[in-house]
């Protein structure tokens, strides 16, 4: 039984659903690390993922829906940022704000565009890499091996090219020094001539964008289809992730892995056992609840994440 499920294909389909959490956790880093939270990233990955099938059906063209979902990934994270950047508002309530406004507004822009709330796209991606052979006309080995890592829309390995990006952006150029000040002692970046609230929008900007694109593989890719709350916590998780990840790129990756292992365990449980669908479906919430359980505490967030940045005058 255990060969049935942890098979090749179960372990491409972690990879599969390891992405979007990724993407999100990795626009959770870049936010946190410039002093803003934003747990918004939930809102955001909804309302692209429909932006993604809308635009995909409106132009013909699947990458146009992409970008479409992008844009508006990031211009909900602008929205954050001139809340709590300009008008210092509370970014837990701001994200709050954003992720209720995308369970309505896409439920209704679902009717009056398409009358009907699953919409499906009329465009998928294309597979990048080597087709899978045949039983014999390859080793085992060689076939497992392609099935996991050499068969994937352009997606999964732009996400790894987006992944080595953002590590060597934070840690290793003056833009990622500048961001992690921000987000440690924007006072002291202050006074070395670094203008905190341009950072922090930035880095905001590019969380939003991060998980527009996030919301368009779980739309595009994974279910090839548009319904009403379909992002299903994910963005929580993906928050989970970061924590989980220690607010670094590469750890965050690590721990979307092991929530990607959850969820395809839970697929992969059902009708297997006599468990209730249910009970199988809340695997990887309690695995984020026992994950944040044990890094709370261990974990530490930047200094200045979730306070407003108030500039000393005189």
């Amino acid at each position: 039984m255990i060969d049935s499920i942890l098979n090749p294909d179960f372990f491409a389909s972690v990879i599969r659903i390891t992405i979007p959490l990724t993407l999100a956790g990795l626009g959770g880093v870049f936010s946190e690390k410039s002093g803003v939270v934003n747990i918004g990233l939930e809102g955001i990955m909804l309302t692209s993922a429909f932006a993604a099938v809308a635009g995909t059906n409106f132009t013909e063209n699947v990458w146009m829906g992409i970008l479409i979902a992008a844009i508006v990934g990031t211009l909900l994270g602008l929205i954050h940022a001139i809340v709590t950047v300009t008008f210092k508002a509370n970014q837990i309530v701001s994200g709050v704000a954003i992720n209720l406004f995308a369970s309505g507004i896409t439920v209704f822009l679902s009717w009056l565009w398409f009358h009907e709330t699953q919409i499906m796209a009329l465009d998928s991606l294309p597979i990048w890499g080597f087709n899978i052979p045949n039983p014999g006309e390859a080793s085992p080995l060689v076939r497992s091996l392609i099935v996991i890592f050499a068969h994937h829309s352009p997606m999964v390995y732009i996400t790894l090219i987006i992944i080595i990006i953002s590590h060597i952006l934070i840690f290793k150029t003056p833009f990622g020094l500048r961001l992690r000040s921000v987000g440690e002692y924007p006072q002291a970046a202050d006074t070395l001539g670094i203008n905190v609230i341009s950072m922090r929008y930035i880095a905001v900007l590019i969380s939003g964008g991060l998980a527009g694109l996030a919301g368009s593989f779980l739309s595009i890719e994974q279910a090839h289809f548009f319904v009403k709350e379909m992002s299903g916590g994910r963005g929580f998780i993906a928050l989970a992730a970061m924590i989980f990840g220690k607010w670094t790129p590469i750890g965050t990756v690590g721990a979307a892995l092991l929530f990607g292992v959850g969820e395809a365990l839970a697929i992969r449980l059902q009708g297997i056992f006599t468990i209730p669908v249910q009970f199988i479906n809340m695997v990887p919430y309690l695995l984020a609840i026992f994950v944040l359980v044990g890094a709370i505490g261990r974990a530490t967030a930047p200094a200045a994440s979730g306070i407003p940045y108030e500039k000393e005058i005189g």
